[in-house]
């Protein structure tokens, strides 16, 4: 199977094997034991995938997955988030682990037998594997819960497709957790994240200390000139060349003004202007997405873009307004956290299965709201099968792709061992 570590790890006396008192072979066992419900929950979720904050659905069936758990389940009412907290044999610390469940506003068209039956809604992200996998780890882990100082919480987030499902659930007071039934404190301490990715090959895994994804802001810019006969353009003005100037003039502005090696991405996806061929219309509109992987660029992009769309508006006697949504901060993972993220997937997956990411994605994620909280670490999961070649497969949000599922072994492994090697016993 694809997400087994190569022979040569197993035998290697350097390898560390334990994630705190329990054997990651044993983990692995355990995972691939429960990967028929693991796919089971994973292909409910994916049949009826849902948008957003509110998954009543998904929620229910990840609750019926958790049933029979000794654990202390909180359901928040802004989303249909669940933090479900599972106490550990000795008093410590809690680690959080967290699964996305939500999907994508579009069509599916993978030909899987288990494919969307919602219209234009699709898990093409698989969010729906990492909600199974979590749920299988919190199976694995009940196991060992006299094995855990602390307590793990499995953080069922709605809402990263751009809804913020993360930020609702900490301001809805997800870090508030209780003492321990001994009365001490068990605070939340670090978190523990995964995103699988068609760009590695299946049971792979990769991240990086620092930033690891970009932040994501959106621009939209209304160029106001005057209405009139397209053949008599000096009778008007004319906003649309000067929306265009605008769109060639950011792309200047990035790739002369911008560092290279803390480098951002402006990305027009939008020009709307005029009615007819006849007809010089008003006003041109630009929309477009922003991405950056420190703050201090993100700031200097958003000065820039104010800058070049005034400035040039203002030579042509347009009007121009200028929105910039603030959307997620940049996913950083805590340089220790990611070291010790690298060696545990090194463990589960196989030192020659593990890369160092050489630089981030320019993706966004909503966990960087929680690693803004408590430090943590992210990492990439792989899900092309070993006969597709990743660059050629197709990438997350693609109506046509497809994880391999055995990739979820390593995947529920790495959750459950996480937890095991961070709140090991003293």
């Amino acid at each position: 199977m694809s997400s087994d570590r190569t022979a040569q790890d197993r035998n290697d006396p350097d390898v560390r094997e334990v994630a705190g008192e329990v054997a990651i072979d044993d983990l692995h066992t355990q995972s691939l034991d429960r990967l028929g419900d693991t796919i089971d929950l994973r292909r409910a979720l994916h049949v009826h995938p849902e948008l957003g904050n509110h998954l009543p659905v998904t929620r229910d069936r990840v609750l019926e997955s958790l049933e029979g758990l000794p654990l202390d389940i909180t359901l928040h009412e802004t989303t249909s988030g669940v933090a479900a907290l599972l106490e550990g044999g000795q008093p410590g610390p809690t680690m959080l682990l967290r699964g996305d469940m939500d999907a994508l506003p579009m069509p599916e068209d993978t030909g899987l037998d288990f494919a969307s039956k919602v219209d234009n809604t699709m898990h093409a992200c698989g969010h729906d594997t990492h909600t199974a996998m979590l749920s299988s780890a919190a199976h694995v882990l009940t196991e060992h819960r006299d094995k855990i100082a602390g307590r793990v919480m499995f953080m069922f987030q709605p809402g990263e497709e751009g809804h913020h499902g993360a930020r609702f659930m900490l301001d809805e007071g997800l870090l508030d957790v209780p003492p321990l039934a001994d009365g001490s404190a068990s605070p939340v301490e670090s978190a523990f994240a995964m995103h699988i990715t068609s760009a590695l090959p299946s049971g792979w895994v990769s991240t990086r200390g620092g930033a690891i994804m970009a932040s994501a802001d959106t621009v939209a810019i209304r160029v106001t000139g005057k209405g009139g006969h397209a053949s008599e353009p000096f009778r008007a003005l004319d906003p649309i060349p000067v929306a265009c100037e605008i769109v060639v003039a950011l792309q200047t502005m990035i790739t002369r003004s911008i560092d290279a090696f803390d480098p951002s991405v402006v990305t027009i996806g939008r020009v709307s202007a005029g009615t007819t061929n006849n007809v010089i219309p008003e006003v041109a509109e630009i929309e477009g997405t922003i991405r950056a992987v420190s703050e201090k660029t993100r700031a200097k992009v958003h000065d820039g873009i104010r800058r070049v769309a005034e400035g040039i508006a203002a030579a042509h006697g347009c009007g121009v307004e200028v929105e910039l949504d603030v959307g997620y901060p940049v996913t950083s993972n805590d340089h220790a956290y990611a070291d010790f993220a690298f060696d545990l997937s090194a463990d589960v997956a196989g030192r020659d299965q593990t890369v160092r990411l050489p630089h981030p994605v320019m993706g966004a994620e909503d966990f960087s709201y929680v690693l803004q909280a408590i430090p943590g670490a992210m990492v990439f999961l792989g899900g092309t099968p070993h006969d597709k070649n990743p660059a050629k497969a197709p990438p997350n949000h693609s109506n046509r792709v497809n994880f391999d599922e055995s990739a979820m072994v390593t995947g529920t492994t790495l959750y459950a061992a996480a937890a095991l090697r961070r709140l090991a016993p003293p």
